[in-house]
């Protein structure tokens, strides 16, 4: 058992082994393969996610790992536009909180901040190897942006990955891989300016060749790693398809054998990474989407026989971190670092083999000492919570965070996907009787399961060797998302990843509808597709943005302080 399992099973938030990173004051500036070595090599990367891949979710990530793996996780900051960091104060403190004092001004990079002023963002002993990712089309506005964040990362990276229409208005994003002067001068000017390197994570052009070409260019401006992004630009949404490996095993064979080069794409299970790095030979792997359903995809699973209350483990071997395990530690987190309070004394996670205990009281609509007879709540309520409202990152994101996290739950549960709905940023009781709520609710599922373990299990996982034997070997059995949904399928209260249907298949079923002329080009392009997936046997995984409809939490602040987003994508959160 590690000692942050033991932490937490003693109702103590766990706290992310140290990385022992570069002081924040000045340092000798290393590049390429020479600076990724300093970091330890780190073979697993958490993707920068639009205000997803934030302070509190890093953290949590980290948590699960254990103090010598941890070492091998590097973390990017969620995407930042760099005008808008540089003009307002407010964007700035909305979205990086390296220190209590904030940022009026740009720090000098060459003295150490006071250990006292130092807060989330970036912390040597926590929070590190740490990247900060802008979205920029400006070398100046950028180098002014890098400068207020230098002396709390490791580097800089510029997005070059992020294929929303937003984008496409904002000129920034994927949207520059036409403008390849610009995006030399955007390097490059960091390049000779910083006292950091500089990194790029970009997608694949039409060709390998042109991809090639494209990598080249941004490796002779300076970049010291770049991440490639598997897919092309217009693939997104429903379109998005699988990102295609073999490109980036062609860089990896084409390019300087010193370049530093992370896959991205396909990655929604632990085993995925290993794959990954095996057919790519690149140097590390980044998760985002994953992360986002699965925050403990990072992290070993432990030794059958060894399983702890946090992780179940079923009789057909299939296992996974429980999710009131991973929500708990995530609020454990957040009183610990972001809230500064002490954690709520909480009873051990729920075993079958546990004698009988009462639960708790919940409520649907928020904490269950709030006393308002049933009534709608008063103007002066009403004005008082909107007196309250957060502008923390960390607490902006709980809400996007635990509906991914708790999907197949909330799909089985509605009255908790109600009451995590009505829970507002900020309203921490409102969260922790959601809490309540998912721990009897997986209870539940545990018990339901020691009664009858077979309504869990897939019928096919009992099947002859011989019909496993000739599945495995089928090379048609990645058309389809079925093969990924069952290898990756887990009962509804663990962890797992969220395998969406291929678009032909959304076609097929009619969840989506498209002009004759994209029907047309699609089923073109299905064909060249299919073949060559027949030719090159590559497994199915997927990794669609999130469309979302509504206004986030975090852009309803935004808009009140009077920080309009514009310029950033709305319609994901999953971003380059």
């Amino acid at each position: 058992m590690t000692s942050t399992q033991i932490k937490s099973m003693a109702n103590e938030p766990p706290t992310p082994a140290s990385t022992n990173p570069p002081s924040p004051a000045k340092r000798r500036k290393l590049t390429g393969r020479a600076f990724f070595q300093n970091l330890g090599s780190p073979k697993m990367v958490l993707a920068p996610m639009v205000d997803q891949s934030e302070f509190a979710w890093r953290m949590l990530t980290r948590s699960f790992m254990s103090p010598e793996a941890s070492k091998d996780l590097l973390a990017y900051t969620p995407m930042i536009h760099s005008r808008m960091f540089t003009e307002t104060p407010k964007f700035r403190d909305h979205h990086f909180q390296p220190t209590r004092s904030g940022l009026a001004t740009p720090p000098k990079n060459d003295i150490e901040q006071p250990s006292a002023d130092l807060y989330l963002d970036g912390r040597p002993t926590i929070d590190r190897p740490l990247f900060v990712q802008f979205c920029a089309n400006d070398p100046d506005e950028l180098l002014q942006a890098a400068r207020y964040v230098e002396p709390f990362c490791d580097a800089i990276d510029l997005n070059l990955g992020c294929p929303q229409g937003i984008a496409k208005r904002g000129n920034y994003g994927a949207f520059l891989q036409e403008d390849w002067d610009l995006i030399y001068k955007l390097i490059n000017k960091l390049h000779m300016n910083l006292d950091i390197p500089v990194t790029v994570k970009m997608r694949i052009l039409e060709s390998k060749e042109k991809t090639l070409e494209y990598a080249q260019m941004i490796l002779s401006a300076g970049a010291s790693v770049i991440t490639v992004h598997g897919r092309h630009r217009d693939q997104k949404g429903h379109k998005t398809g699988l990102a295609d490996w073999s490109v980036l095993r062609y860089l990896r064979e084409r390019l300087p054998p010193d370049t530093v080069i992370f896959a991205n794409g396909n990655i929604l299970r632990h085993e995925d990474i290993y794959r990954c790095l095996e057919e790519t030979h690149a140097d590390g792997v980044m998760s985002a989407e994953g992360n986002l359903y699965d925050p403990t995809i990072f992290a070993k699973p432990p030794r059958s026989g060894s399983e702890t209350r946090e992780y179940w483990r079923g009789r057909n071997g299939k296992g996974g971190y429980r999710m009131d395990a991973v929500f708990r530690r995530y609020m454990d987190i957040l009183y610990q670092y972001v809230l500064e309070k002490p954690t709520p004394k909480r009873n051990p996670l729920f075993l079958p083999s546990d004698p009988p205990v009462e639960d708790p009281p919940t409520t649907l609509h928020g904490p269950a000492s709030e006393d308002t007879d049933g009534q709608p709540p008063t103007k002066k309520q009403k004005r008082d919570n909107k007196q309250q409202r957060t502008t923390s990152p960390n607490l902006l994101a709980m809400q996007p965070h635990l509906f991914h996290l708790l999907r197949p739950l909330v799909a089985k549960h509605h009255h908790i996907r109600d009451a995590l709905g009505k829970s507002r940023a900020g309203d921490i009781p409102a969260f922790e009787n959601v809490l309540q709520m998912v721990e009897a609710a997986v209870k539940e599922g545990l018990l339901d399961y020691e009664a009858d373990p077979a309504k869990y299990e897939d019928a096919d996982l009992h099947s002859n060797g011989k019909e496993q034997e000739e599945e495995e070997e089928n090379p048609n059995k990645d058309s389809s998302s079925v093969a990924t949904v069952k290898a990756c399928k887990r009962p509804w209260w663990v962890c797992q990843p969220y395998v969406r249907p291929l678009l032909k298949e959304a076609l097929e079923k009619g969840s989506l509808t498209m002009s004759k002329k994209d029907k047309r080009r699609l089923e073109a392009e299905a064909v060249v597709e299919k073949k060559r997936l027949e030719a090159e046997g590559k497994n199915v995984f997927e990794h669609p943005e999130r469309e979302r409809a509504e206004m986030t939490e975090r852009e309803k602040v935004d808009a009140e302080d009077g920080l309009a987003r514009r310029e950033l994508p709305k319609q994901s959160m999953v971003c380059g």
